[in-house]
C-alpha cells in the first residue's frame, strides 16, 4: 500500500485498541488515545525505511535518505545470508527485514527502553519523529507542497505540547504500566502495532509480505504471506483509494467514539 493508506490504517488500528481497552475496563485516557493514534500512524510508514523512494526517506532530509540506504543494504545482506532454497535470488532489500514481526517487536522494545532510560528528552524525540511521519502520511497533500522545515516545526511543536499534556497526573504517562520508573513504557506498543499493520497492508497487495521471518514455511524462510492471489491488488489502485482508505477512516472514527464513551 501507499503511505497515506498505511498511516490511516495505523491510526485506525490504535483507535481500535482504544475501543478494546475500554471494553476490557482498562480505558485509555484521551491523551493516550490521541498520541497513540498519531504514533501508530507514523510508525506505519517506518517499515519502508528500506526503500529510497518511500515517504519516510524524504521525511528528514539527507539523514533519512542516508538511513534508508544503510537499512536497504543491511536488509539485502540479511536476506542473502538467511534465504533457503525456495527463496528467489534478489538484488535489493525492500520488503525483507523491516517487513517482519521480529523487526516490529525489536523497534517497539527499543523505543520503550529509550523512553524509560532517556527520560523527557527521549520521549520528546520519539514523539517528534512520529509526529513528523504522521504529518507526512495523514496530511500528505499539504506536506508535499510545504517545506520540510515547516513540517519539522509542526512535529516539534506537537511533540512538545503532547508531552506536557501526557505528563499531567491522570493523563496517561503511566497508562498500563504503573510501577515507578515505567512511565511511557507503553510508547512502544503503537510502534509495534504500526509496523505490523503496515506489513499486513502489504500482504494484501500483489507481492505479499514476509511477515513470518525467520520462521520458515516449507522451502522458504522469506515466505510472502498474503491473501489468495485473486484477492490481491496493486499499491495505489482504486481498491486502496476508494475502498480501503474510506474504510479505515470509518472504522477509526467509530472506534474512537467507542473508546471515549460515546458509543457502547
Amino acid at each position: 500500500m501507499m503511505g497515506p493508506a498505511h498511516s490511516l490504517s495505523g491510526a485506525a488500528a490504535w483507535l481500535g485498541v482504544g475501543a478494546a481497552a475500554d471494553a476490557l475496563d482498562r480505558p485509555m485516557p484521551w491523551p493516550v488515545l490521541v498520541v497513540g493514534a498519531l504514533i501508530c500512524a507514523g510508525a506505519a510508514l517506518a517499515p519502508d525505511l528500506d526503500h529510497k523512494s518511500a515517504t519516510i526517506s524524504r521525511a528528514f532530509g539527507p539523514l533519512s535518505r542516508w538511513l534508508c540506504m544503510v537499512i536497504e543494504k543491511l536488509s539485502c545482506a540479511v536476506y542473502k545470508a538467511t534465504r533457503k532454497s525456495g527463496d528467489p535470488r534478489r538484488a535489493g532489500g525492500h520488503r525483507t527485514l523491516t517487513h517482519t514481526w521480529l523487526w516490529a517487536v525489536a523497534m517497539g522494545a527499543g523505543f520503550s527502553a529509550f523512553a524509560i532510560l532517556g527520560g523527557r528528552w527521549a520521549v520528546l524525540g520519539i514523539l517528534f519523529v512520529h509526529m513528523v511521519l504522521a504529518v507526512e502520511g495523514l496530511l500528505w497533500r499539504a506536506a508535499r507542497v510545504s517545506s520540510d522545515v515547516l513540517v519539522w516545526l509542526l512535529g516539534a511543536t506537537s511533540a512538545w505540547i503532547l508531552a506536557d499534556i501526557l505528563n499531567k497526573p491522570g493523563n496517561g504517562a503511566d497508562w498500563l504500566f504503573t510501577a515507578p520508573g515505567q512511565e511511557y513504557l507503553w510508547l512502544g506498543l503503537p510502534i509495534v502495532l504500526g509496523a505490523l499493520v503496515h506489513d499486513l497492508g502489504d500482504a494484501i497487495t500483489v507481492s505479499g509480505c514476509p511477515v513470518l521471518w525467520p520462521i520458515p514455511v516449507g522451502s522458504k524462510r522469506w515466505y510472502p504471506l498474503g491473501t489468495p492471489k485473486p484477492m490481491r491488488f496493486k499499491a495505489g489502485s482504486w481498491v486502496e483509494v476508494q475502498v480501503l482508505m474510506p474504510g479505515f477512516m470509518l472504522a477509526g472514527g467509530l472506534s474512537g467514539l467507542w473508546a471515549v464513551g460515546f458509543l457502547g
